[in-house]
């Protein structure tokens, strides 16, 4: 559904990270295709359903309940060609990444925020 990068402290915090590469996904359009036993879940918040490897703790993905997407990390997915498309959380950055993406200060307005952008 869609690829980028986000600055939030959340996603700072949880992929040990300045920047966190995401790719968005229908969760009908995804599958667990192993270990799908032992994935954990911890709701960081109503719209933050974090999964994780509850073997070896790795980070798996986060589902979004209200924007009906699941953002599966990027480096969970080595073979899918990764081509981001923006930058969502900018206000919150910790680096500045000049690559002349837009860079919307919260989210697009299609996905809740408040579609203002911000300069590189």
């Amino acid at each position: 559904e869609g690829m980028g990068y986000c600055h939030c402290e959340s996603c700072r915090s949880w992929s040990a990270s300045p920047v966190n590469g995401f790719t968005l996904w229908d969760p009908q359009n995804l599958e667990i295709t192993e270990g799908e036993g032992h994935v954990g879940e911890y709701h960081k918040t109503e719209n933050s359903h974090r999964k994780f490897c509850t073997k070896c703790g790795g980070h798996l993905m986060t589902d979004h309940p209200g924007m009906g997407l699941v953002d599966v990390f990027s480096a969970m997915l080595p073979e899918l060609e990764f081509k981001p498309g923006l930058h969502v959380h900018y206000g919150e950055k910790a680096l500045s990444v000049p690559d002349g993406l837009p860079k919307f200060a919260d989210l697009p307005k299609e996905l809740g925020g408040s579609g203002a952008q911000l300069a590189e």
